[in-house]
């Protein structure tokens, strides 16, 4: 009994010693590689004449989303991974296919580094959101994860309304 007690706990305390310091920013590192594959190849698939795209006149055009979706990247990372936010050239939704591609895999990049440094520690940390509120820093990362995922989601409309398939309906290679 005790020989079977004693191997338990060394398995347990094998498996706390493997537990992460950083739970919470381990797992916006881990979302970040297919978060930006995916985003990145909507915005590729969507063709340079139907960047004006708007599903209802209401709505932002498929441009604008690039250009937003950049914003928020530079944003949320810099504010989670406690890290400057670069100097970024503010992108107009007409600026053509080429540089806003170019932007948004510019701002992943930036949020690989920023990322980096995310440290759960720093969560319950004071930062300003855009109207300069005071928030915690966890604010910054729930907003980061779920802004990638409302602009893939919208960005996979605004493909799929115009008879593409978005990256994640593809069929496997």
């Amino acid at each position: 009994m005790k020989a079977k007690l004693s191997v338990l706990l060394l398995i347990c305390s094998a498996a706390f010693a493997q537990q992460s310091k950083n739970p919470v920013t381990d797992v916006l590192r881990e979302a970040l590689n297919g978060r930006e594959r995916n985003t990145v190849a909507a915005i590729e698939e969507m063709p340079a004449d139907k960047l004006g795209f708007k599903p209802t006149p209401e709505q932002m055009s498929f441009g604008h989303l690039a250009a937003h979706i950049v914003e928020g990247n530079y944003f949320f990372c810099a504010k989670v991974g406690d890290v400057p936010q670069p100097k970024f050239e503010e992108l107009q939704e007409t600026a053509g296919k080429e540089k806003l591609v170019a932007a948004v895999k510019a701002s992943f990049e930036f949020c690989h580094t920023a990322l980096a440094k995310a440290e759960d520690a720093k969560l319950g940390d004071t930062i300003k959101d855009f109207v300069d509120h005071d928030r915690p820093r966890a604010w910054a990362a729930l907003a980061l994860a779920a802004s990638w995922a409302d602009h893939y989601g919208a960005a996979a409309m605004y493909l799929r309304l115009n008879g593409l398939l978005p990256p994640t309906a593809l069929p496997k290679k």
